[in-house]
């Protein structure tokens, strides 16, 4: 069962499965000559408060599917050693982790950084320093930012989902929307890339401060709020504003984005008598497809972990790195591989399609998960 778990605790239970390779203090990454002579795969994550629920399912999507592409013999032959670094979600510190990327030659591409505001802070940061290496499969969701030739999302942006959202709720006649941001920091990252949204689609935008009483807010709602209410921010934060709604007269629908988890949402106690409706950039984690039956077959053997969309976007994330590279000519090496994903050829992750547009970005895919008012999950 995932639980809601303080930082230090959160931390320890990384370390002790094995999720961190290393911390962010990384003074000895590059120091073993076995490790040079290896290939490696990095990831970061943000293990901040704020983003590390998400984080901690990501990590262990990916990690999942790197231990089963190791069992099934690697890279030509050639084990991958899978290093996760942990951020604490400030520029300084992913600045740290890039350096020590930097200084390992045996990493030949960083894939799967989470989570959004921290892949955002890896492309800037990776311009700044020259850092000349594949930026694979982040969890970007910031559909504002200009995607580099260093940088290969594959995951659909904040703006596909909530347009894909609106879309679906078209029928109720909407011309107005309010947005409801978890944190302060999510305002402060967030509102200008929504109020472009909104305007894209012809919406009147309703903002709300966020001032870390999320369930007063709720309660604070008026008849004139919008009906339907945009949620960013984590699960937790979800949680207590729908329970400040709780009381509330009238019906309201909220369109939660990619960081949401419903099931731990559930598990908090979060009021259902509001329906939420979650994006997600992934399928949903029982379909049919063939990367799902894996993942969800790799999950249950490695993992005491219920599936769930966030690792699923892990599991996606490091197989199609695995893809790539695997299609590296020569060597495997940082610079060959930072060649082939360049080429930004179409790839099928078993039936999920990267396919690059004109603007760098690889997908479109939308899938939606509602929590009825009487707590039935509904895909």
């Amino acid at each position: 069962m995932i639980t809601t778990r303080p930082f230090l605790n959160r931390r320890n239970w990384l370390l002790s499965t094995g999720v961190l390779a290393a911390t962010t203090s990384m003074p000895c990454i590059a120091q073993s000559s076995k490790i040079q002579r290896s290939v490696t795969v990095t990831q970061i994550v943000d293990s901040s408060s704020a983003q590390q629920d998400v984080s901690k399912d990501f990590s262990i999507g990916s990690r999942a599917a790197w231990q089963e592409i190791n069992l099934r013999g690697g890279i030509r032959g050639k084990q991958i050693q899978h290093i996760t670094l942990e951020t604490d979600g400030t520029q300084g510190d992913a600045r740290t982790a890039l350096d020590a990327i930097k200084n390992n030659p045996s990493c030949v591409v960083l894939s799967g950084s989470a989570g959004d505001a921290l892949a955002t802070q890896i492309v800037g940061l990776a311009r700044q320093t020259d850092l000349n290496i594949a930026h694979a499969a982040p969890w970007l969701q910031n559909s504002s930012l200009e995607i580099d030739d260093n940088t290969f999302p594959i995951f659909a942006a904040r703006q596909e989902q909530i347009s894909h959202s609106l879309k679906t709720l078209s029928v109720m006649g909407l011309n107005e929307l309010g947005a409801i941001y978890g944190t302060v920091r999510e305002q402060s990252l967030y509102h200008s890339e929504v109020q472009r949204i909104a305007a894209n689609v012809k919406l009147k935008l309703q903002a709300f401060q966020a001032g870390g009483d999320l369930r007063s807010l709720g309660q604070k709602m008026t008849p004139k709020t919008p009906a339907v209410l945009l949620f960013l921010g984590g699960t937790p934060e979800l949680s207590e504003f729908t329970q400040g709604l709780e009381k509330q007269t009238r019906q309201r629908y909220i369109v939660a984005l990619a960081d949401v988890n419903l099931q731990t949402m559930m598990q908090m106690g979060a009021a259902r008598s509001t329906p939420v409706i979650a994006t997600q950039p992934v399928p949903m984690v029982n379909a049919s497809m063939q990367i799902v039956r894996s993942y969800r077959e790799t999950l249950a053997r490695l993992f005491d972990e219920p599936p769930t969309p966030l690792s699923l976007a892990g599991f996606i994330a490091a197989r199609y790195t695995y893809e790539v590279l695997s299609d590296v000519e020569g060597p495997l090496t940082r610079k060959s591989a930072l060649a082939a994903f360049r080429r930004r050829n179409t790839v099928d992750v078993g039936g999920f399609r990267v396919n690059s547009n004109a603007q760098r970005r690889s997908t479109t895919y939308v899938t939606q998960t509602m929590m009825t008012a009487d707590g039935r999950l509904i895909g």
